[in-house]
């Protein structure tokens, strides 16, 4: 498995946080009961990547944004969750916070 790639372990967290088995997922998003298992776990281990499509079905089913697979710590993956959660207005008001914060450290 490449540590380069956050998706496996992103997938994984993202799964049992739901409690959700990997069948389960699989089913959910539209694989074939038998082999829904072994592709998800394929993808937990990174021995394959999904492609986007299967990502973004993925990521709506376990309630998580797209971009959640491609942040590279906790903390980026946690802030992305939240923020998609926000409405329009308060994401602005969170990139003017962001901003300000940026303008601090000049």
């Amino acid at each position: 498995m490449s540590t380069d790639n956050p998706i496996p372990k992103r997938l994984k967290e993202a799964r049992k946080k739901v409690k959700v088995s990997q069948k389960t997922l699989g089913v959910r998003i539209g694989l074939d009961e038998g082999v829904a298992s072994p592709r998800m776990n394929q993808y937990e281990r990174g021995v394959h990547t999904p492609d986007v499509r299967t990502l973004k079905l993925m990521a709506k089913e376990l309630g998580v944004p797209l971009n959640y697979f491609f942040c590279e710590d906790d903390s980026t993956a946690e802030i992305a969750t939240a923020i998609s959660k926000l409405s329009e207005d308060q994401r602005n008001q969170v990139l003017n916070f962001i901003y300000s914060l940026s303008k601090e450290d000049k």
